[in-house]
């Protein structure tokens, strides 16, 4: 495909300039592996580079850091895969560095909607003031969230939204890295074609709007989803679910693969590579910093940026305590990653 054709939906995205400027290699994480330049603490109480103009607006804090006197509660559907163990550890860290007044209580809800509410229900009667909440499932928990809300608890929808009005969602567009994803593969595939699709978790809010936003994007064209069968935003269960489909469909019957997740990806492309099958070009979401690297040696054709959101909730959080304004959506900037733009994101990977 020419370079004439690459043409795909514009997705809010992090300027050159700002990638360029921004100080940098991957520093490596408490596990020993690499992490990207965009989790570092910094030097004061500020979002991160995927935080645009608007964003950062969006999240001035008037009042003193230090000044900020209440308690935190942080629930995550699960610190079992990267996104959630990485939100989980990062955002005391960044409040105890910004905000020592700050109280954080963080609970796991080890991908169980009924385990994470009865959390929630004891934080909230330990008399936490604002609740930080990424729901494992947007309606299963929404009951959780408006019992939260009549005890005057603040919330924060933060990853993926819950069906229930809340103080802010903050996060990227689900639905336009899923449409990104899907001119990709229109422009790759010559706009004909077979795909497979590995969804997320059922039920929760980017498994949803990513597969409409897919869906949205090849919309039109001769590319085909032949099947959807979910893996759970998990590696292992990637590798196994992409070996059954490759079984069965044979070579040539599949040109390509969508992962809902970098993990996913990473379990199919084992998959793919163990089977013979590297004719198959994979697409995926998050910009992990392996991915990235993946992309660079030719193993995916492509990921979207799906930005951690730690530090952006975190001072969504300082803004409620301290009784000042917060617009009820804040977005954060994503963007196809794939060869022609990967190096310049390479160390400030999006996770």
């Amino acid at each position: 495909m020419s370079a004439k054709k690459r043409v795909w939906p514009t997705v809010a995205t992090l300027g050159l300039a700002v990638a360029m400027a921004t100080a940098g290699c991957a520093s490596t994480d408490k596990s020993g592996g690499s992490a990207s330049a965009n989790e570092s603490l910094g030097s004061k109480a500020e979002p991160s580079i995927y935080c645009g103009s608007e964003c950062q607006q969006q999240l001035q804090l008037s009042a003193a850091p230090d000044s900020i006197d209440c308690s935190v509660g942080v629930s995550w559907s699960s610190a079992s895969f990267p996104y959630g163990a990485k939100s989980t550890t990062q955002i005391p860290e960044f409040a105890k560095a910004f905000f020592p007044k700050m109280k954080v209580t963080v609970s796991d809800g080890r991908g169980d909607a009924t385990t994470q509410a009865d959390q929630v229900a004891d934080m909230v009667a330990k008399g936490i003031k604002v609740l930080i909440i990424s729901p494992q499932d947007a309606t299963a928990l929404a009951g959780a969230v408006d019992r939260a809300k009549a005890a005057g608890v603040s919330v924060i929808s933060a990853d993926r939204q819950v069906a229930t009005d809340v103080s802010t969602y903050i996060g990227s567009d689900n639905v336009e890295a899923g449409l990104a994803d899907g001119k990709a593969v229109v422009d790759a595939l010559g706009g004909k074609g077979n795909v497979v699709e590995l969804s997320g978790s059922l039920g929760a809010s980017p498994t949803i709007d990513r597969a409409k936003g897919f869906r949205d994007g090849i919309a039109g064209s001769g590319i085909q989803i032949v099947a959807s069968q979910t893996a759970d935003y998990d590696r292992a269960t990637g590798v196994k679910v992409t070996e059954d489909l490759l079984q069965r469909f044979p070579k040539g019957e599949i040109q390509a693969l969508y992962a809902h997740n970098d993990q996913m990806a990473f379990g199919a492309a084992q998959a793919i590579k163990e089977q013979g099958r590297t004719e198959i070009k994979i697409f995926s979401i998050d910009g992990e910093v392996n991915a990235l690297q993946d992309v660079k040696d030719g193993v995916f054709a492509a990921t979207v940026g799906y930005p951690l959101v730690v530090k952006e909730s975190t001072l969504a959080a300082a803004k409620l305590c301290a009784g000042e304004p917060v617009d009820n959506r804040i977005k954060l900037d994503s963007t196809l990653i794939d060869k022609t733009n990967v190096d310049q994101y390479i160390g400030k990977a999006p996770q």
